[in-house]
């Protein structure tokens, strides 16, 4: 089977809670129409701007079915399904591909630190001969100053010479773009996305399949046109504005902010609740982070 593999701009999700701490699954389908309609190629459903690992597997897992009972198009959603339990993440990633999704983004098994490279691929083998389903798109989820687990150079060649296309790609949320360029020089054909909208001035000449951001929450349009733009000066000016957005956004703690902005995009105080044990933005430095994204926005 020979399936859809997302690229370009893709929006790591933020997943909006309702007053019970549970997912709010209306305002979430609004919003990820929203994102499709301003410019984005696919949304990464429940990674860590989407605070999955807040929420049980029965709540990922409603997620997930909200999202495609919803009528949206699975083929332009990835969706975060590694957890430190091996079962709970064949659980998820297993109904990721019964769903349709077009890729289940997997973080290493955390907790436990300095875990060996024979045990990440040994999970990885174990996911994939678990699961084993036609659909099953791997992308590993690179993240280590969270999860204090990386996913070595050397690991993610292993696995792509054992796994095929099964193991589609990595996103890096590490900031490192020598370390997401390694990748790309160590396996061919494989789909690598850093974590900023500041990558995709040069995407393609750096063998990036696109960005898998935060941020685009915000800046899809800017993104958009930053990646569809790549070498025109229209392209390097929406770059800076996308990277720009982001600055400001990167000042304040970075979920919070987002949804801060979300709240007051949306003109929606229910947008800014965050999961505990996180806090949300106070009144007072949400109304300079509206301020400073609007005047950022209205220049040039």
């Amino acid at each position: 089977m020979t399936l859809a593999r997302p690229r370009g701009v893709i929006a790591a999700t933020a997943t909006p809670i309702d007053a019970e701490q549970r997912p709010d699954l209306p305002r979430l389908l609004d919003h990820c129409r929203a994102l499709l309609e301003e410019g984005c190629d696919a949304i990464n459903l429940l990674g860590t701007t989407g605070e999955a690992t807040a929420f049980s597997v029965e709540q990922r897992l409603a997620v997930m079915r909200a999202i495609a009972e919803g009528g949206l198009p699975l083929d332009r959603f990835m969706v975060g399904t590694g957890v430190p339990a091996l079962d709970d993440t064949v659980r998820l990633t297993r109904a990721a591909c019964e769903l349709g999704f077009a890729g289940a983004l997997v973080l290493p098994p955390f907790f436990y630190p300095q875990v060996p490279d024979d045990g990440l691929v040994a999970y990885i083998e174990a996911l994939a001969r678990r699961v084993d389903h036609p659909r099953l798109a791997i992308y590993l989820y690179h993240i280590p100053q969270n999860t204090k687990v990386p996913w070595p150079i050397e690991v993610v060649a292993r696995l792509r010479e054992r796994l095929g296309a099964t193991l589609a790609g990595l996103k890096d949320s590490a900031g490192d773009l020598a370390y997401a360029r390694a990748v790309v020089a160590a396996v061919p054909d494989f789909d690598v996305f850093p974590s900023s909208e500041a990558a995709l001035g040069s995407a393609t000449a750096d063998g990036f399949a696109g960005c898998i951001s935060a941020t685009v929450n915000l800046t899809a349009p800017f993104a958009q046109s930053a990646w569809a733009g790549q070498g025109t000066p229209a392209g390097a000016a929406a770059v800076r504005k996308a990277a720009d957005l982001r600055a400001i956004l990167s000042t304040y703690p970075l979920i919070a902010a987002v949804k801060a902005a979300l709240a007051s995009r949306y003109a929606d105080s229910a947008w800014a609740r965050v999961a505990l044990p996180l806090q949300p933005l106070a009144a007072e430095p949400a109304g300079r982070l509206r301020e400073a994204l609007g005047r950022r926005a209205a220049e040039p």
